[in-house]
This record gives structure tokens, sequence and C-alpha cells, in this order.
């Protein structure tokens, strides 16, 4: 979804050139990074802010090289991943930034368009006969609940997959993708990453056993027990991305990895969700 670029300047440092299109979310994204660089966060620092280059925004950071993914989708590693979440969530609080909006797509069940999904011009000139109606029933339930709920929203990160964190010696080295940085609920931000923690490619649906233990770690973690709507609106979440991903497979006559996946799990989380 970018263009990106290493780049080896004349003073010697490494640097990466990102440029994707701008919908308006990319000045926010590269300034809430920089301020979790500056207070430690493994991330990479952006060194330069974001500049509009026709319809694209582009901006430079700084390569951060090393670190292997943490390959899995058990309890085990849902604790792992649920406890660097949780810190960057806590991180994210003091961080005060326009709401990066409109949310990525893949976190969008709040948009205004006509009809169930987020209209995505390429996606929406396909067939969408193809997409199997377990799918589009279960998206349809998630959202009817997500939209119900009454809750404040919050910064966090909406693509919190194995593929954007890597990890060196047992700890957390870098986590990436800042450009997915949204405006939703917490529960639903913990939610959605419950889900999505273990997706590298193609992505996939955790188990639920994995995602409740990653629920559970991130509450202790950050102090606070969700309500009883909270709880609901984190599994409702739970599946959206998915959701996503398998009308994204259906479309494009790929290999139902996560559409087996919301087959299989759809009505647990359904049902915890309380839709």
């Amino acid at each position: 979804m970018s263009d990106v670029t290493g780049v080896r300047l004349t003073d010697g440092r490494q640097v990466v050139v990102k440029a994707r299109e701008d919908e308006g979310r990319a000045a926010a994204c590269v300034e809430a990074q920089a301020r979790l660089a500056e207070r430690g966060f493994p991330c990479p620092r952006p060194v330069t802010p974001v500049i509009t280059v026709g319809p694209r925004a582009v901006h430079a950071e700084e390569f951060r090289p090393g670190g292997t993914l943490l390959p899995g989708d058990t309890p085990d590693v849902a604790v792992r991943c649920a406890a660097v979440f949780a810190r960057l969530m806590a991180e994210l609080t003091g961080v005060l930034v326009p709401p990066p909006l409109p949310n990525p797509r893949w976190a969008r069940w709040d948009h205004t368009d006509p009809g169930l999904w987020p209209s995505i011009g390429f996606l929406d000139e396909l067939d969408q006969g193809a997409v199997p109606a377990v799918v589009v029933e279960t998206a349809v339930r998630a959202r009817k609940r997500l939209l119900a709920a009454d809750l404040p929203c919050v910064l966090g990160h909406a693509d919190f997959e194995a593929q954007n964190l890597r990890w060196r010696d047992g700890e957390i080295w870098s986590v990436d993708d800042w450009d997915s940085l949204a405006w939703q609920p917490e529960a639903a931000l913990a939610g959605a990453a419950s889900g999505t923690f273990a997706s590298a490619s193609p992505p996939n649906l955790a188990p639920i056993d994995s995602s409740a233990a990653f629920l559970t770690v991130y509450q202790e973690l950050r102090g606070r027990r969700f309500t009883a709507e909270e709880r609901e609106i984190a599994w409702a979440a739970s599946l959206w991305p998915a959701l996503h991903n398998a009308r994204w497979e259906a479309l494009h006559g790929d290999r139902p990895v996560c559409g087996e996946a919301v087959r299989v799990q759809a009505a647990e989380r359904l049902r915890r969700a309380g839709a």
C-alpha cells in the first residue's frame, strides 16, 4: 500500500522513504509515531515530517533493521503480544494529534458510505456475489453491534499483526506500520488486535482461546477491567479485520484462509459480542 525505498545519506545514515496515497491521515500518524519514538518506544523514528507530493504523502524515517517475527497463534504468544499492545496504548494515551480519520479501511466499520462495507472502488467493482453469505451476515451483525456502542474514541494501532512486529532476544524490537493508526474505542482496538496479532501472510484470525487470553492480559496490564459493553465491543471488533480480509479473498479468488476462520468461529465470537 506504500512505496518504500531505502536511502543511504551522504553522512552515512540509512533511512526509509515512504510514499502513499493520502486521505488526510498521514501527518497525524507520523507525528504520533515521532512522539512515541522520542519516549523510547521501539519503533522507527521519523526524520522528516510528512510532505505532500501531488496526491501522495511522503516522509522519511530511520532504518531499523534486525529482529525476527514471533510465529504462532497460541495463548502464550497472545500474552506476549498483548503486553506490547498494552504498552503501546498506554504510551499513546498522552499523544495529542488530530484524529487520523478516516480510519483504515479494515477498521472502518464506522463509515457513512452506502452499504455494508466502506467504499473501496477497486473492490466495489468486482462481483460481490462471490462473497460467502456467512461473511456478509457476520459483518452485518458485528457492525450493528459496533455502531450501537456508546464509548469514547482513542488513538490506537489498527494493524497489530505479527508481520508488523519484530522481536530480539525475547523482547519487542520494533513495531511498524504507523500509517495504520485509528480513532476508535479502546475496547474495539484491543479486540481487533486480539484477532490479528498472529497474522503474517496471508492474514488469519487467531483462535478464540488465544483472543480471550490476549484480552485478559491486556486488561490486567492496563489496570482496568472492561465493562460488559466494552467486552462485547472487543469481541465484535475481533471479527471485523478478518471479515474485510475474507471479502478480499473471495473477490480475488484467493484461498479462503480468513473466510474459513470466520465460518468456524463467527457464531461464538458473535455470541460473546452480544450480536
